[in-house]
């Protein structure tokens, strides 16, 4: 299962996955989607919550869990919802490291944030 593995650093002339490689890993994740911004695709899920509290709770834990990774998303903090997008920046596109960290936040959304 992906949340149980660990991110690796890119070793230089890292690639980004392709679209086949990227189908497969989106297909181990709960509601997550592929959503391509200026030519970049990104990982991206919109998490719901009771009230504000809930959901900054929620983004911090993303954020603790980001520096544990050293691996580091874009985090939308709303009341009732944080919107979390991962891709890796110096690939300009995914790579098995934001599917770990989607993984990972979906098992910490199991959590009593």
């Amino acid at each position: 299962m992906l949340e149980q593995l660990t991110c690796e650093a890119c070793s230089k002339g890292a690639e980004a996955l392709n679209t086949q490689q990227q189908q497969r890993l989106l297909a181990e994740l709960r509601d997550w989607q592929i959503c391509v911004r200026e030519g970049i695709p990104q990982l991206e899920k919109v998490f719901v919550f009771k009230n504000f509290k809930l959901a900054w709770a929620f983004a911090d834990q993303v954020a603790h869990l980001a520096e544990a990774q050293f691996h580091h998303p874009s985090i939308l903090l709303e009341w009732g919802k944080v919107t979390v997008t991962w891709w890796s920046h110096s690939l300009k596109g995914l790579h098995r490291n934001d599917f770990i960290c989607a993984a990972k936040c979906d098992a910490l959304q199991g959590l009593d944030c």
